[in-house]
């Protein structure tokens, strides 16, 4: 069995008006790491998911989950 992280990376780059370029230069990966995370092809490193949440500023268990987040409409 596959093991999926659940993100909602586009999610908070839509609420904060961030292009995936400019999170990916923020964060020091490629623009095209930050579509793989958000199409879930990708489960960053302990290290990376960490860094986005601090990019962010909040808790990594809000943009990270090993469960599918709830649709918020």
């Amino acid at each position: 069995m596959a093991e999926v992280v659940h993100n909602r990376i586009a999610m908070l780059r839509a609420e904060r008006k961030v292009s995936r370029r400019e999170l990916a230069e923020a964060l020091g990966v490629h623009y095209q790491t930050i579509g793989y995370l958000e199409r879930g092809e990708f489960s960053p490193s302990l290290h990376l998911a960490l860094t986005i949440a601090e990019y962010f500023e909040v808790p990594v268990e809000v943009i990270f989950s090993t469960r599918e987040f709830p649709r918020i409409s």
